[in-house]
């Protein structure tokens, strides 16, 4: 018998997993969850459930992953307890209709800045389309301050919210995006850019720099080749492109029994 959102839940699990295993999030904690629709357009939050890292270090089975009413915050399907940090989950989905994945990470890097307060330098060029990468006030984990928090940022940026990252002061990263491998790239080229940020702090400190440099020019100025965001029900897709063909020779060049 096939589960809820098998497929779906299949690929959360590994994807955590992934995270878990590339140091984007750490033992002390994290969850990611994606938004679904059943075939009447019922909403249902896929979560992963509490001490996802610390008992189960991310090694989830699909039935591991949880199946939230959306509407009622019912569980509805799934081995293990609804973290408490669904509260966040809740309030990022309630802030932007277009939002489908929500991954809260304690990532290395990224945490350096949101742990000193300090909005994050964007310099990389895979990293432009986030924009300014801020820093949110403190509000303790887990709670209805936190979520308020992040709902309020999230909606005072509109459309932006489908593609983002905000800093968690002291608490870590949450990435809204329209899908869940979007999610991930978006997490994984932000720890890259945390990093070569404050590498880039040390150079304008010993005066090799005057400030942080992207994309061949001063990080401030705006970048125009920002690509589009991905939206829900869109998927990017590889274009086909025909097999190249073996060039024919000319048959006075052809070996004997050639054709």
């Amino acid at each position: 018998m096939e589960m809820m959102f098998e497929k779906e839940r299949l690929d959360l699990a590994h994807t955590v997993k992934k995270m878990f295993d590339r140091k984007d999030t750490n033992v002390a904690g994290g969850n990611m969850s994606v938004k679904v629709f059943d075939d009447k357009k019922h909403p249902y939050i896929l979560i992963t459930p509490t001490f996802m890292s610390e008992t189960y270090y991310a090694e989830l089975h699909p039935a591991q992953i949880l199946v939230v009413d959306a509407e009622t915050g019912e569980k509805i399907d799934g081995v293990g307890q609804v973290t408490r940090e669904i509260n966040l989950h809740e309030g990022a989905y309630n802030a932007h209709p277009g939002i489908r994945c929500v991954y809260h990470s304690h990532a290395e890097e990224s945490m350096f800045w949101a742990t000193s307060g300090l909005d994050m330098p964007n310099v990389t060029e895979a990293t432009r389309e986030l924009g300014k990468i801020k820093v949110l006030p403190f509000a303790p984990a887990t709670s209805k301050k936190l979520a308020k928090t992040v709902y309020d940022a999230l909606v005072s940026i509109g459309d932006k919210a489908m593609e983002n990252v905000f800093l968690l002061n002291s608490h870590g990263i949450v990435v809204t995006a329209t899908e869940l491998h979007i999610a991930a790239r978006v997490m994984e080229t932000l720890e890259w850019n945390a990093k070569i940020a404050y590498q880039q702090t040390v150079f304008i400190k010993l005066g090799i720099l005057n400030d942080y440099q992207s994309c061949g020019q001063n990080y401030r100025e705006p970048y125009k080749e920002v690509p589009p965001i991905a939206l829900p029900e869109t998927p990017k897709m590889a274009k086909t492109m025909p097999f190249p063909r073996k060039p024919q020779r000319p048959v006075n060049e052809m070996m004997p029994g050639e054709v």
